[in-house]
């Protein structure tokens, strides 16, 4: 084989380069993302809690939001009795967003126009966890603010 060394080099240079973001990155993670739980609605509350236990709600909020879609559109059912006893409409605009947005004030309904920052909270972890929910299919989508 003609001018074996040179070629074989090269191959060498082009697999380390080509290979290189894997074995660089190797044994590394990014940190997990910390949404911004301090807005204007949950300041006001005076017990800081969410429709069910944080650790309850990071695990399987999308299947508990899956299962309030099925219990209002199928059953008509719009009352979600919590752990807690608590009792909480079952809706993901008026219930979860009402403290999960920095954008809508407690207590006032909430116009097309004022809608959450969806990039603020939702896609923060939604992206991290490489996972794209379809709640958007069904409800509005929120309006980035222009700077």
């Amino acid at each position: 084989m003609y001018n074996e060394r040179p070629i074989l080099a090269g191959l060498a240079i082009f697999l380390g380069l080509i290979t290189f973001p894997f074995w660089y990155g190797m044994g590394k993670a990014a940190p997990a993302p910390e949404p911004n739980l301090d807005t204007p609605a949950i300041r006001q509350l005076q017990v800081k809690e969410c429709v069910e236990a944080t650790t309850e709600m990071r695990a399987r909020h999308m299947q508990l939001l899956n299962d309030w879609r099925n219990w209002v559109v199928r059953d008509g059912n719009r009352v979600y009795v919590a752990e807690n006893g608590k009792r909480y409409e079952m809706s993901l605009q008026n219930t979860c967003l009402e403290c999960h947005s920095s954008r809508h004030q407690p207590g006032q309904a909430q116009p097309v126009t004022a809608q959450p920052n969806q990039a603020e909270f939702c896609d923060t972890c939604h992206n991290y966890a490489g996972v794209k929910p379809d709640c958007w299919t069904c409800h509005v989508v929120p309006k980035e603010e222009r700077r």
